[in-house]
């Protein structure tokens, strides 16, 4: 009998220390009930997301225009860029029905990211392709007879490997860049399945928009990649993931901040408007902070409060209340869970 398949790659001080490091982080980041509870932060990181892994093959959307798109309003874009944000958008609100290491899933889910940009939907590629970057073939894939066997034997290796999911979803993400087992949609798939196998192992890993920070990232990525081929080896590309993931922690942890201030605000003008002297009373600030301060212009700008006098702004009597929209907030009826 055949020894199962394991993909090559080196457990380096570097990658045991990111787990370690990447491990405290969600743990701060699950402190803040607002990561878990906020519909809206939710909502604002999944969109981040699609924005950023779709940057990355290319489209010019911005995130407000996938906002746009994912409340149902016209947008002006080309149609192909506007399919693949429509397609990623349903992708991300169906992935928690998917199994990681199941095959039917996988190719499910291929069928969903790429319906109306490619024929050859949900089934593997029938010939050779190579990685192009800047017109130059950095990597040919292997052969399309031998991408079924590649790929059963990852899923295999996925579903029984005992490795921590941090190092298992970042070698699955680099194999799966390998074998390209698909015609078009290698690079947004392998990102939504890490996404997937990340967020199984804790669901707060969901709403961390790691694709923006791999988008800033874009030629490290590529250059990670490169490397791990040319060694035989996928540490360089696991580090490189993982570095993605902790750095991008902070920012789901400050934007966590942010929105647990900005729905304390909600409720506290849930039964009438209050002054800015009332809310900090309210919320037990000592003074007018700067985090109060961005709270309030982005419950303004987002038409979720308004200003009672909104000819006066600078009145003494000046007070802010709910608009209609930031009473169907849920935190606005007192509902925190």
């Amino acid at each position: 009998m055949s020894k199962p398949y394991s993909p090559p790659y080196t457990l380096t001080s570097a990658i045991v220390s990111l787990v370690a490091q990447i491990g405290e982080a969600v743990g701060r980041l699950s402190a803040h009930q607002a990561a878990t509870t906020s519909l809206r932060l939710r909502r604002i990181n999944r969109i981040r997301t699609i924005q950023g892994s779709l940057a990355i093959e290319g489209n010019t959307l911005s995130e407000t225009q996938i906002t746009a798109i994912l409340e149902g309003k016209r947008v002006i874009a080309p149609p192909r860029e506007i399919q693949e944000a429509r397609n990623a958008i349903k992708a991300y609100d169906l992935y928690t029905k998917w199994q990681p290491s199941a095959e039917k899933d996988l190719l499910a889910a291929h069928s969903v990211l790429m319906s109306g940009l490619l024929d050859a939907l949900g089934t593997y590629r029938s010939g050779g392709v190579g990685v192009m970057a800047g017109g130059e073939v950095i990597h040919m894939a292997p052969p399309a007879n031998r991408v079924s066997s590649l790929m059963r034997d990852l899923l295999h290796w996925l579903k029984t490997t005992s490795e921590h999911p941090l190092i298992a979803s970042s070698v699955f993400h680099y194999e799966f860049e390998f074998i390209h087992p698909f015609e078009d949609g290698n690079g947004r798939m392998g990102r939504l399945w890490q996404t997937l196998i990340l967020s199984q192992w804790n669901p707060l890993l969901a709403h961390i928009p790691v694709e923006t920070l791999i988008h800033e990232h874009q030629q490290e990525y590529y250059a990670a990649l490169n490397r791990s081929t040319q060694h035989s080896d996928s540490a360089a590309f696991i580090e490189f993931m993982l570095q993605m993931i902790l750095d991008a922690a902070p920012r789901a942890q400050s934007k966590a901040r942010h929105w647990a201030q900005s729905e304390s605000i909600l409720s506290a003008l849930a039964p009438a408007p209050l002054s800015a002297s009332e809310l900090i009373a309210h919320l037990n600030l000592r003074s007018k902070t700067g985090a109060f301060k961005r709270a309030i212009k982005a419950l303004l700008d987002e038409g979720l409060i308004e200003y009672t006098l909104p000819d006066k702004p600078n009145s003494r009597l000046q007070k802010y209340r709910l608009t209609g929209k930031g009473q169907a907030m849920p935190n606005a009826a007192g509902h925190h869970g």
